[in-house]
């Protein structure tokens, strides 16, 4: 397994503080009376689908080990079942997660689909009810890149939406800081197309567990589903995922035009934050100004360790699933503003915050 990389050096430390000191008073600086979850100072570390650089995905063990190691909030994606219960999954396609092409009684459920228009074969979760599903174990879904984590294969049920919100709770008591919970509507055009539609049931759960804003912040790549969530007035910050090419399934807009100034200014007419990849922030590009001048915070995603994830100035050595310098990566979005980083190692990430406020 590949070492994870030492802290950044003084020099690189201290231009890193140097360089916030000036960012926006709206970004990094903001402090725990903002709307939405309680964190500590800095921008908020999103353990994506847990922890999923150390283990595999949107499992019990990938969300506590991600809190263990400093994540905020963690982060479910949302697919339903048969019989209408919300899992979490990265995609309703589960050959890849999931053991399921070593079920022989399941062979005969293998498809293919259209979601989103776009042709996928293999097993999916709105074909399987969730005591079918129970009898499955998670699996890496990157395992020739991430070898390490397959040693947990089969260790672990798929979880449903209320058992993810049940250990955010549970883990929170234990570490005495607020976790929050940061679903995902995935597909809900496709979903709702097929009668299974996810935000009724999102706001259902929502409501029974009386989630707050220091709870749970919902997020999607589709504004249907969060002008959908918005109408159910449950008060909760909403986020707007932001894709790098096309738009939002058939929404006839760009996410291109979504980014432009008066794209933000809609997005801030619904929503609370937004959510680009994280290449859409570096200069001489001017979404983070941008949008923070829209009154809107800026969540970037994907950050990773691994050299083939990091820009090539951060890079180390040549093997591409290697570690390279991610910590000088955290402290360039973090000197910029950035109020959220989404992460595959959230030690990492709360590591290089730690950094930044010493």
């Amino acid at each position: 397994m590949s070492p994870v990389p030492g802290r950044r050096s003084i020099l690189l430390a201290t231009a890193a503080v140097t360089a916030a000191a000036t960012a926006p008073a709206t970004a990094a600086t903001a402090d725990a009376t903002d709307r939405g979850p309680h964190r500590p100072r800095g921008p908020v570390v999103v353990g994506h689908r847990g922890a999923a650089g150390w283990r595999p995905e949107h499992t019990a063990a990938a969300y506590t080990f991600g809190v263990r190691c400093g994540a905020d909030w963690i982060e479910p994606d949302l697919v339903p079942t048969k019989d209408h219960v919300l899992i979490v999954r990265h995609e309703n396609e589960i050959s890849g997660t999931t053991d399921v092409a070593g079920h022989p009684e399941f062979a005969g459920r293998r498809t293919t689909k259209t979601v989103d228009g776009k042709a996928v074969t293999g097993w999916f979760t709105e074909d399987f009810t969730l005591a079918e599903l129970r009898t499955l174990r998670a699996v890496e879904r990157l395992p020739l890149i991430r070898n390490r984590n397959t040693v947990f294969d089969g260790r672990q049920q798929i979880m449903t939406f209320q058992e993810v919100i049940d250990l955010a709770r549970a883990l929170s008591k234990e570490y005495g800081r607020r976790i929050a919970v940061f679903p995902e509507t995935k597909h809900p055009t496709y979903f709702r197309s097929i009668g299974l539609p996810l935000e009724p049931e999102l706001v259902r759960v929502i409501r029974r567990n009386r989630l707050t804003p220091r709870e749970c912040v919902v997020q999607s790549f589709e504004p249907s589903s969060l002008h959908r969530i918005a109408g159910a007035r449950l008060g909760l910050p909403l986020w707007q995922a932001l894709g790098t090419g096309g738009g939002p399934y058939g929404h006839g807009i760009t996410y291109k035009e979504m980014m432009t100034p008066a794209g933000l200014r809609e997005i801030a007419s619904y929503a609370d934050w937004i959510g680009p990849d994280k290449s859409s922030l570096v200069p001489p590009l001017t979404l983070l100004a941008d949008a923070h001048a829209a009154g809107l915070k800026v969540g970037a995603y994907t950050f990773r360790a691994e050299n083939q994830y990091l820009p090539a100035q951060y890079r180390r050595g040549t093997a591409p699933n290697d570690f390279g310098d991610a910590f000088a990566e955290y402290a360039f979005h973090f000197a910029r503003g950035v109020d959220a980083v989404v992460t595959d190692f959230p030690d990492i990430a709360a590591a290089a915050r730690e950094d930044l406020w010493a």
